[in-house]
């Protein structure tokens, strides 16, 4: 959401940064909503005025045995424009909130222009990736291969776009989890919670999932709708709230399902587990001071990169272009991790800065000791990481010749000491 106030004062920089997104000016329309609106606000409040004043005139009349009939008359007339002016504010604020959460979230000075992800910056890369002396295979011909990723039977249960994970590589998905949440706990200072992952309307629309993503979602039948990412409840924890400044920043992590309808990729990763309508991930959210968000952003990626580099798994760091931003965000690093599988790099974490515009959509702000005004909080999400993604990676990234798959050193605790995942006889 966007501060209305902020438009009226710098429309032409409000149509700038929008451009950048590709948007064209929006802020005519805006202005004439809000100026049609506030005049029927100040018209309400003359009329008020003018009813109370013509009260005490009927008291007075009354008061002298006079007929006080006409000022009546005059009060009726006033009540029934006020009632229609209500209305105006009314129908005029619903027209001018909806039309402010169509609008993306505006993209920081830093971000580089395009209109999609050929025009993202990359800003490093970390690791080498492994040169094999066979031709390696994908993740979905491995798990097939070791009879441990089963797809016939998960569209049997469910249809496309679903996996049975069994065994050796069901286990390894969960030591991946545990992994992940037990690093971003103990070494980050992040809090891990258990949220609901079916959630209202008013939490959906607080991160910015509606109204504009409501085709790409899951409802169901009485009203509630599954999440897309722990991002959704873990943000609006702190929704309608103000947090006293000494209690940021606030740090969270789940680990839980999330539910993507994938309205808009057909014919896209139809094999493997890259691109489901059931997945899961690990999920890191912080809630901060405006000054500090920016570094926050930083920290919250180096965690998701610090996942990586212990796994092992060579990937390179983006900075997202405007044209590949998502909605909410005005700042974007995407990690990409190396899938020898596929010969590329592709998407395992998205870390994003969101300023304050999840912040106005939820209600959320902080007001500092000795001070009575407040302010709006930033909020922060990103992977840490996509678990089937990581697992994906893992699986090609540690294949053997055999189509045996070799546990990183890292998990092999979570795995009871297991060194290699191989069929079982």
């Amino acid at each position: 959401m966007h501060d209305l106030k902020s438009i009226r004062e710098n429309p032409a920089a409000f149509d700038d940064a929008l451009a950048r997104r590709g948007w064209m000016e929006v802020t005519p329309e805006l202005l004439d909503l809000d100026t049609r609106r506030r005049a029927a606000q100040t018209e309400l409040q003359d009329l008020q005025t003018r009813r109370n004043q013509v009260s005490r005139e009927i008291g007075i009349v009354r008061g002298k045995g006079g007929d006080a009939e006409a000022l009546m008359a005059v009060v009726a007339d006033i009540k029934e424009r006020m009632t229609t002016l209500e209305g105006v504010d009314r129908d005029l604020g619903e027209t001018l909130e909806q039309r402010l959460a169509e609008i993306p979230n505006l993209p920081g000075d830093d971000v580089p222009a395009g209109e999609d992800e050929t025009g993202n910056r990359e800003i490093a890369r970390w690791g080498a990736p492994r040169e094999f002396d066979f031709t390696p295979r994908q993740h979905f011909e491995l798990g097939e291969a070791l009879g441990q990723m089963d797809f016939a039977r998960a569209a049997k249960l469910s249809g496309a776009r679903f996996t049975v994970l069994l065994g050796d590589l069901a286990r390894l998905d969960r030591a991946l989890a545990t992994f992940m949440l037990d690093t971003h706990t103990t070494e980050f200072g992040y809090i891990e919670v258990i949220p609901p992952t079916l959630v209202n309307d008013a939490t959906m629309y607080g991160t910015g999932q509606l109204p504009k993503f409501a085709d790409d979602l899951f409802k169901t039948t009485d009203g509630r709708w599954l999440i897309p990412t722990s991002e959704v409840p873990l943000t609006n924890l702190t929704a309608d709230e103000i947090l006293d400044e000494e209690a940021l920043p606030l740090r969270w992590t789940a680990h839980t399902l999330c539910f993507r309808s994938e309205a808009g990729s057909a014919g896209r990763d139809t094999r493997g587990i890259i691109r489901q309508h059931q997945f899961h991930k690990v999920e890191l959210v912080s809630i901060v001071h405006p000054d500090r968000s920016e570094a926050e952003h930083l920290r919250m990626t180096r965690c998701a990169e610090t996942i990586l580099e212990r796994l092992g798994l060579p990937y390179r760091k983006l900075l997202l272009c405007t044209g590949d931003m998502g909605f909410g965000a005005r700042k974007t690093y995407d990690l990409e991790v190396w899938l020898p599988g596929q010969g590329a790099y592709r998407e395992i974490s998205s870390c994003s800065n969101c300023g304050d515009f999840q912040a106005r959509r939820m209600k959320t702000r902080f007001r500092s000791k000795g001070e009575k005004g407040t302010r709006f909080v930033h909020t922060l999400n990103g992977s840490g990481l996509a678990v089937g993604r990581t697992l994906v990676a893992v699986l090609e990234n540690y294949q053997q010749v055999d189509g045996s798959i070799a546990v990183p050193e890292v998990l092999q605790p979570y795995m009871g000491g297991l060194e290699i995942i191989g069929l079982r006889g």
